[in-house]
């Protein structure tokens, strides 16, 4: 059903992103790889100064929540509380450790 919405041409944005999602979070390893390196993608070039801070023991990057906010051009807490709100209703994993903002696969 998911790849069936993302093939369609007349998919509402919403489902379609919802499609995108869930692939992200059960879809086949081959694809949710694909779609994690266009999301990684995505966000390089989305926010160019912005870069990995570190990684952790599974070569996962994580972020610093200050350049976050400063590429946003807006305050730490609200960068904390729309990570927080993307957990909520996403179902995004995310773990955020003092300053450090990583995803968790």
């Amino acid at each position: 059903m998911a790849l069936e919405v993302l093939a369609s041409e007349s998919v509402e944005a919403g489902l379609w992103s919802e499609a995108v999602r869930w692939l992200l979070l059960y879809g086949p390893p081959p694809l949710r790889d694909l779609l994690d390196e266009a999301a990684n993608k995505a966000f390089a070039q989305g926010f160019p100064g912005v870069l990995p801070q570190g990684y952790d023991q599974s070569g996962q990057p994580y972020y610093d929540l200050h350049q976050l906010a400063a590429a946003q051009g807006v305050p730490v807490a609200e960068v904390a509380e729309h990570l927080t709100r993307l957990q909520e209703t996403v179902g995004l994993e995310l773990l955020v450790d003092g300053d450090r903002v990583y995803k968790v696969n």
